[in-house]
C-alpha cells in the first residue's frame, strides 16, 4: 500500500504570540505635580540661623562690658546672685515659652491656633535676652584671642577672673528652679478633683426564676 494511509503528525501548539510585560503605572495626567521644597528649606535654615545670631552678638560687643562690669556688682548680693537670678529664670521662660505651644490644633481651629502661637512669642522674646545675658560670660576657647578687650573691666575673661564659680551659681539656680516646677506640678495634679463615679448603678443580678433579671414581669411592649 502507499503512503498516502499514514496519519498525518499533529502540529505542536504555536507559543504565545504575544508576552505582556508589566509596567509601572502611568501618573495620572490630572494629579499635580509637588513642588520640591527641601532645597527652599535649606536655603533658609542658614541666613535664618544667621539672624538669630546676630543680635546674640551684638549683645555681647555694646553691652556685655557694662552688664558685668556695672550692672552686675551692683545688684543685691553682687555677680553671683546676679548670675543665680539670670540662670533661674531659664526653666520659667522655657515653660512661658512651650507651654501655649501644646495647646495648639490646626485641625480643630486654626485661629484658636494661631492666637496661641502669638502667646508664646514673649517667653521666646525673654529667653532670647536670657540667652544674650548668659552668653556674655562664655569665654573664648583659644586662650590667643583673649585679648585686651576680654580682660578689660567688665569684659569675658574679667568676669571669669573675679567671679570663677559664677558657671557653678548658673548651674545649681538653674537645676533648683527646674525642680521646684516639677514639684509644683506634681502637688498640683494631685490635688485636681477625681473624676465623678457613674450614676447609673449595676444591672440586677438574674435569677432563677427570671434569667432575664426581671423578677418575673414581662418587658414593656
Amino acid at each position: 500500500m502507499s503512503g498516502g494511509s499514514a496519519r498525518p503528525k499533529r502540529r505542536k501548539a504555536a507559543g504565545a504570540a504575544l508576552r505582556y510585560e508589566h509596567r509601572p503605572e502611568r501618573p495620572n495626567a490630572g494629579r499635580t505635580k509637588k513642588g520640591d521644597w527641601g532645597c527652599a528649606r535649606g536655603c533658609l535654615l542658614l541666613p535664618g540661623f544667621v539672624v538669630l545670631l546676630i543680635p546674640l552678638v551684638a549683645f555681647d560687643r555694646y553691652w556685655g562690658h557694662d552688664l558685668w562690669g556695672d550692672f552686675a556688682p551692683a545688684w543685691p548680693g553682687g555677680a553671683y546672685a546676679f548670675a543665680g537670678t539670670v540662670n533661674a529664670l531659664v526653666p520659667l521662660v522655657f515653660l512661658a515659652w512651650v507651654a501655649p505651644l501644646t495647646r495648639m490644633n490646626w485641625k480643630k481651629s486654626k485661629p484658636r491656633s494661631l492666637a496661641w502661637a502669638a502667646a508664646s512669642l514673649p517667653g521666646l522674646a525673654v529667653g532670647y535676652l536670657v540667652a544674650g545675658v548668659i552668653g556674655t560670660t562664655v569665654r573664648p576657647k583659644r586662650r590667643r584671642d583673649w585679648d585686651y578687650d576680654c580682660y578689660s573691666q567688665g569684659g569675658a575673661c574679667w568676669v571669669h577672673v573675679h567671679y570663677p564659680w559664677l558657671w557653678v551659681v548658673g548651674l545649681i539656680s538653674t537645676l533648683a528652679a527646674a525642680a521646684l516646677l516639677i514639684a509644683l506640678f506634681v502637688k498640683l495634679s494631685r490635688k485636681a478633683p477625681p473624676t465623678e463615679p457613674s450614676t447609673s448603678g449595676p444591672a440586677a443580678a438574674p435569677t432563677p426564676r427570671s434569667p432575664s433579671g426581671t423578677g418575673g414581669r414581662r418587658p414593656p411592649a
